[in-house]
């Protein structure tokens, strides 16, 4: 079992950066590849970025690609997501995901999952 606890979220205006934290308790987190995932009203949830183990591979979804940046300390057993230029589309709830496959996490194949953290950009 990990457990995941997503800090970070909140108001922020179109233009404007946020930065989400992720800290995993539970079994060893360099086992494990990360990733966030969000969730909008009425869509469907998807995969925005994620790292491996060791970070040196990382995804992002085409609609956040040098906006976001995924990274990890596993010194500190915590990942990041960096959101920048931030726009209302990028409104959602923003789950942390682990999965001891990258492969599987980007097919949105998801092992333990945070409660999730609201993300709301305004206009």
């Amino acid at each position: 079992q990990v457990l995941l606890a997503e800090s970070g979220g909140g108001l922020v205006q179109a233009g404007g950066s946020l930065g989400l934290s992720c800290e995993a308790s539970g079994r060893t987190f360099i086992n494990y590849a990360m990733a966030w995932f969000r969730q909008a009203p009425g869509k469907e949830r998807e995969i925005v970025a994620a790292i491996t183990w060791s970070g040196g591979n990382t995804y992002y979804v085409d609609s956040v690609k040098g906006r976001f940046t995924i990274s990890r300390d596993n010194a500190k057993n915590t990942v990041y997501l960096q959101m920048n230029s931030l726009k209302p589309e990028d409104t959602a709830v923003y789950y942390c995901v682990a999965n001891n496959n990258f492969n599987l996490l980007i097919r949105k194949i998801g092992q333990f999952w945070g409660q999730g953290t609201q993300v709301t950009v305004s206009s």
